[in-house]
C-alpha cells in the first residue's frame, strides 16, 4: 500500500516556550479512505493532525487508503489508531475488531443509499433481469459498493462479479460495456455520472444506511482516548469542517447493519465464483 505519512513532533508546534518541551512517545495514526485522491486525504486532514499531535503530546501520522479492501487490512491489523470510517468499514471494525465509536461523520446522513445502475439503453429493467448478466461491485468493505448490492441481488445467479478499485471505475466499466450493472453510492454516481458521456439510468435503490464513524482502536489506552475524545470536541470549528466529523450529533444505530453485513458475509465465496451463485447452501 503506498503510504503517506506526515509525522509532527508535539515539541515543533508548542510556541513561545523557552525551554525544549518533552515529546510525547505515543503515536496515532489516523486512517481515511481516499480512493486514490491522496492530496486531497492528507489536506483535508492536516488541520486535525496537528491540532491532535498538539493536545496528546503525540507523534501523529496521515495515512490513507486507497479502497476498502485496504482499510480493512490496516484495522484488522490494529495499524490504525483512529480511522474516519464510511459505514461497511465501521461495522466491520466495531463487530469483529472490537473499534469504538466516537463521533459520526457528516456527508453520509439519513439519506445515504446504495445505487444498482444500468447504461439507459440497456435492456434490463428489473433485478432478476439480472440473471447471467455480469455486474460490477466495489470492494469487502463497502457498505453502498458491495455489502447492500448483495443483499438486494441475493438469490440471483449472475455470470460474473468484477471488483472494481473505486466508484468511478465502476461506471467506467458500465459505459465500456464490460459489465450489465454496477453498484455504488447515490452521492457517488452524482459525483461521477456526470464525468461519462454515457447516460446511465437507476435500476435499483436500497434501503437507508447510517451514517459512518469516527472510531478508535481498543489497542488505545483508556487515559489516550480521553485525549483524544476532548481534542476533537474542542478543536476550531474550521478543522472539525475539514475533518468531516460531527462533534454534537446523536450516534447512529448501528445494530441493523451489522446484522445486515452479517447476513451476506456467507455470500463472499460464491460471489468470487464463476458463475457467482448468490444463494446460502444449508
Amino acid at each position: 500500500m503506498l503510504k503517506v505519512k506526515l509525522s509532527l513532533l508535539v515539541g515543533a508546534i508548542l510556541l513561545g516556550c523557552s525551554s525544549t518541551p518533552s515529546i510525547g512517545t505515543e503515536k496515532l495514526t489516523i486512517g481515511v479512505v481516499g480512493y486514490g485522491n491522496e492530496v486531497r486525504s492528507v489536506e483535508q486532514y492536516e488541520p486535525l493532525q496537528r491540532h491532535l499531535a498538539q493536545h496528546t503530546n503525540s507523534i501523529v501520522e496521515l495515512e490513507p487508503a486507497y479502497n476498502e479492501l485496504q482499510a480493512l487490512e490496516q484495522i484488522q491489523r490494529q495499524r490504525w489508531s483512529l480511522v474516519f470510517a464510511p459505514p461497511g468499514i465501521t461495522a466491520i471494525a466495531i463487530k469483529n475488531e472490537q473499534y469504538i465509536p466516537l463521533f459520526p461523520l457528516e456527508g453520509f446522513g439519513s439519506q445515504e443509499r446504495s445505487l444498482i445502475v444500468v447504461r439507459k439503453d440497456s435492456q434490463i429493467n428489473n433485478l432478476v433481469d439480472l440473471s447471467n448478466k455480469k455486474v460490477a461491485l466495489g470492494q469487502p468493505g463497502s457498505a453502498t459498493g458491495y455489502y447492500l448490492p448483495l443483499y438486494d441481488l441475493y438469490g440471483l445467479t449472475l455470470a460474473e462479479v468484477i471488483f472494481a478499485p473505486t466508484p468511478r471505475q465502476i461506471l467506467r466499466l458500465l459505459q465500456d460495456g464490460e459489465v450489465d450493472a454496477g453498484a455504488l453510492s447515490e452521492a457517488e454516481f452524482q459525483t461521477y455520472r456526470s464525468q461519462f458521456p454515457t447516460n446511465f439510468r437507476v435500476l435499483q435503490k436500497s434501503r437507508l444506511i447510517p451514517s459512518g464513524l469516527v472510531i478508535v482502536s481498543p489497542t488505545i489506552e483508556l487515559k489516550q482516548q480521553e485525549q483524544i475524545i476532548n481534542a476533537m470536541q474542542n478543536a476550531p470549528a474550521s478543522i472539525i469542517s475539514d475533518a468531516g466529523y460531527v462533534v454534537d450529533a446523536q450516534m447512529p444505530e448501528y445494530k441493523e447493519f451489522i446484522k445486515l453485513v452479517e447476513k451476506v458475509k456467507p455470500l463472499e465465496k460464491q460471489v468470487r465464483q464463476t458463475p457467482a451463485v448468490l444463494t446460502i447452501n444449508n
